[in-house]
């Protein structure tokens, strides 16, 4: 094999690594948002129960999987399918692995310099200005107001930051597992805490700072997001279950091929099992513990419930917030050290898709670092590029979340723990994942991850597909059919070229994977004949 061994250097190393990639912005505006949105107490009993069915079983299951295949010499997804399965075709059972990583850098590196940009413009006070219009600001600098506008390289644009950000995602990857993923996760996430603690710290102790407005306090800002509301009606919605297991899929970073990759690079008998939910755990005291803490309630202070309701993830995070810290005493050092907490959010996430498709282009192609990471730059700068450039609306970036970023991924974890249940056997996966364990998974998980999270997991894709593409209702007794945007930009009556120019990128894609696991699978098979000569020869 051209490509050299690779290991951790720590437990630690792997843990904070593995949580660096579930930490992202979805912790600090995603959940918030969501939480609000669909009232705490029946979101966050929907999301737990989503954790325990779908988040954990599934971190358990890539971590087994991952560790077995890296026993074996392999660290991609489709590598190792073909190890556990011996089966032609399971090596292209994993070319979503490749696919789901690779195309949501494309976009989450975009944000990624949206992110280092607020923090740099929050800095030299562009973010302060009296009587600013935030939106017309964002719409400016992401190009989310006309195609090609973001294409220009000034501080109050969005390119410089573009070429930064990759330069850094790029150089880290090129150093490696140790000397690069490990290096900025050690570094990046207790810094990402401290500053997220000092920032609740500044959310918590604002008090009532509008007396005129006096029911705009910080304890009636963290009733807003955690009361408990009427749960019974609330637990009834489908769509709060969808937004619950959606959020725990980008929480943790399940499903993307990250964790089964990083974990390829374990010890024999490294635990997995502890390692496991001890990362599930530092994720989830990020998002609830702190991001759940910050965002929402201090857009409550400010501007009240009206400034929250409707806004989205980007809405809140660079529209809404920028304008809270403007009214903010200190406002500006504090907007500042936020955004650079997202973009330390945001590149550990980052790099964690790029190992996915440096491992696959190392073992399936037989190419070393320099070439493996120097044809994934090449791809991916393709993809930011059309993303950077179709910008209005940001139409190219939300088909492709999407399309991969939300049906691939659901479609992947369905597979991960369809093989694991049934291909690899409950019993014998639930063996590998106790080698070397700390502690033992409780046995209910058997019956949970061999028949509960698929059938979860099924429903909630359907329920997904059903809402999502062809717009039902949700009703039995008068059901409509109403297809989304997603389907009529495709193949409605006036479709949308950047629409369909993503998804044609996204079957490229797509047909490109399919032959590099092709190749790959050739390799393989001269490579374990070459192995058995070895091992047969006096």
């Amino acid at each position: 094999m051209a490509q050299t061994q690779e290991a951790w250097s720590s437990r630690l190393g792997v843990i904070l690594a593995v949580a660096g990639s579930a930490v992202g912005l979805g912790n600090f505006l995603r959940f918030p948002g969501l939480a609000a949105q669909y009232g705490g107490g029946a979101f966050m009993i929907a999301y737990f129960a989503s954790l325990l069915l779908i988040g954990i079983p599934i971190c358990w299951v890539e971590w087994t999987l991952g560790r077995f295949g890296g026993r074996a010499g392999y660290h991609s997804t489709s590598g190792i399918f073909q190890v556990l399965m011996q089966k032609p075709y399971a090596k292209y059972l994993g070319v979503i692995g490749f696919v789901v990583p690779v195309c949501i850098y494309m976009y989450y590196v975009y944000i990624e310099a949206w992110c280092l940009g607020y923090a740099l413009n929050a800095f030299a006070g562009n973010l302060s200005q009296p009587g600013m219009n935030y939106g017309a600001f964002f719409g400016r600098f992401t190009g989310a107001s006309s195609d090609g506008v973001a294409l220009h390289f000034g501080l109050g644009d969005v390119g410089i930051f573009v070429l930064i950000v990759y330069v850094l995602n790029f150089y880290f990857i090129y150093r490696g597992i140790s000397k690069g993923i490990e290096f900025v996760c050690k570094w990046g996430m207790p810094l990402l805490i401290l500053i997220a603690v000092i920032v609740l710290a500044r959310v918590l102790t604002l008090g009532t700072p509008d007396a005129a407005k006096p029911d705009q306090n910080v304890i009636n800002g963290l009733g807003y997001l955690w009361n408990p509301g009427d749960i019974a009606t609330g637990l009834k919605n489908p769509q709060l279950w969808l937004a619950a297991a959606g959020q725990i899929f980008f929480s943790l970073s399940v499903g993307f091929g990250v964790i089964i990759t990083y974990a390829s690079y374990l010890k024999s008998k490294d635990d997995v099992v502890l390692s496991g939910l001890t990362a599930s755990a530092a994720n989830e005291f990020c998002e609830v513990g702190l991001g759940g803490l910050i965002t929402v309630p201090a857009a409550f202070i400010f501007l009240g419930a009206a400034g929250i309701v409707g806004q989205g993830t980007f809405g809140l995070g660079f529209n809404v917030l920028p304008e809270v810290f403007a009214r903010m005493p200190g406002g500006q050092i504090f907007a500042s050290i936020f955004f650079l907490l997202l973009f330390l959010a945001a590149i550990t996430s980052s790099l964690s898709m790029l190992q996915p498709g440096i491992a696959f282009l190392e073992e399936g192609l037989d190419i070393g670092r320099k070439q493996s990471v120097a044809l994934l730059g090449l791809v991916t700068a393709i993809g930011t590029l059309f993303i950077w450039y179709f910008s209005k609306d940001l139409k190219a970036l939300d088909t492709i979340d999407f399309w991969v970023g939300t049906v691939m991924l659901f479609v992947q974890a369905t597979f991960l723990v369809l093989i694991f249940g049934w291909g690899l056997g409950i019993e014998r996966g639930w063996a590998i994942a106790h080698e070397g364990a700390e502690m033992r998974i409780p046995n209910i998980y058997k019956f949970i991850i061999k028949y509960v999270t698929p059938a979860f997991l099924l429903l909630i894709f359907l329920l997904f597909v059903l809402q999502n593409v062809f717009g039902w209702n949700y009703s039995f007794s008068h059901p409509e059919f109403n297809p989304t945007a997603y389907v009529r930009d495709l193949v409605g009556s006036a479709p949308n070229y950047v629409a369909r120019l993503s998804v044609g990128l996204i079957i490229v894609m797509t047909i490109f994977s399919i032959v590099l696991v092709n190749i790959a699978g050739k390799n393989w098979v001269r490579r374990e004949a070459n192995q058995s000569k070895q091992e047969t020869s006096p």
